[in-house]
């Protein structure tokens, strides 16, 4: 009998059919010039090409669709780094409801200037994307409104999950999935599909060095809330995780690695030469791990989501 689970392998199979198409059936092939550099068959999987650059479309489109068919409204209110928050705007712009973002004093100006021409209004306080997300949470509460939370809410994952049943359809059997870790909507929704169906994957997540709270809570099996965290990868970077995130991940991660922002930065030059990719140090986090890890890893078939690509004119002088 399947172990009872939050996240619903018929509410994901469903997603794989009703959310946007554009943010579905992404490119997924094995790159030769990274299996060679790095020893080991590497499987990417492009989560970039599309009109807001990250995998988050998915989570936010089943999301939205969800609360419509619910007959709600809006306003909603989220927090976000930036992705999460163009990927709520651009899915309820279509459905005609307003969102209003909470983001950090620092955000990305790249992601900041998005949201706001996607439709978003964008309130910038607080220190780190968690003091944010505090701020967002009293003002939805202040007001009665929905405060929409990544990771919280299951439709988030359940669509992220999405992912992992296009990566199953590979004709090459898929040893080691390495997956970035935020809050950990996209980990949870491959995690779960890929342990029903193929539990002989071994899934990992991947989360900064800098930002560890969310690899402390996998490994406690309980949410660590951190003081302070510090990483380029603000895409990943998480200072209170999400309890019911750090539950979705038990029985179905099978490990949880960390990566310095150097690696990350290394993946994104080198996704740059061998893919013609350019990825923010979120989305490279996987292939960071296969390069950090690769005796760990060699002579496996290995599969990494690329799953971001919001870079600013500065940040792809500086790093590309």
């Amino acid at each position: 009998m399947e172990q009872d689970h939050r996240l619903s392998l018929e509410r994901i199979a469903e997603a794989n059919r009703s959310i946007d198409p554009v943010f579905r059936h992404t490119p997924q092939f094995v790159s030769e010039p990274l299996s060679d550099l790095l020893g080991l068959r590497l499987v990417v999987k492009i989560e970039t090409l599309n009109p807001i650059r990250s995998f988050k479309g998915r989570g936010a489109d089943f999301f939205v669709q969800t609360l419509v068919a619910a007959g709600e409204r809006g306003p909603i209110v989220c927090a976000s780094a930036g992705n999460f928050g163009q990927a709520m705007t651009y899915a309820a712009r279509a459905r005609g409801i307003p969102v209003i973002v909470y983001a950090a004093e620092a955000a990305n100006p790249l992601k900041v200037d998005r949201m706001r021409a996607l439709g978003a209004e964008v309130r910038q306080t607080g220190a780190d994307f968690d003091a944010a997300k505090l701020a967002a949470k009293a003002y939805a509460a202040d007001h009665g409104l929905l405060m929409a939370e990544d990771s919280l809410q299951p439709e988030f994952s359940e669509g992220a999950g999405t992912i992992g049943v296009e990566l199953l359809t590979l004709p090459e059997p898929i040893d080691t999935l390495l997956i970035a870790l935020g809050n950990g909507a996209m980990l949870n929704g491959i995690a779960r599909w890929t342990k029903a169906h193929r539990p002989e994957i071994h899934t990992v997540g991947v989360a900064a060095a800098g930002a560890p709270a969310m690899e402390h809570s996998w490994r406690a099996g309980e949410p660590i809330t951190l003081d302070q965290m510090t990483t380029i990868a603000d895409g990943i970077g998480v200072r209170v995780p999400v309890p019911e995130a750090v539950a979705d991940m038990r029985g179905v991660v099978d490990d949880v690695l960390l990566v310095d922002d150097p690696a990350m930065l290394d993946a994104v030059r080198i996704s740059h030469r061998h893919l013609s990719l350019v990825l923010e140090p979120s989305g490279a986090a996987g292939l960071a791990a296969a390069m950090t890890f690769r005796d760990r890893f060699a002579g496996q078939t290995v599969a990494v989501v690329l799953c971001g690509g919001n870079l600013t004119p500065e940040q792809m002088v500086a790093w590309l």
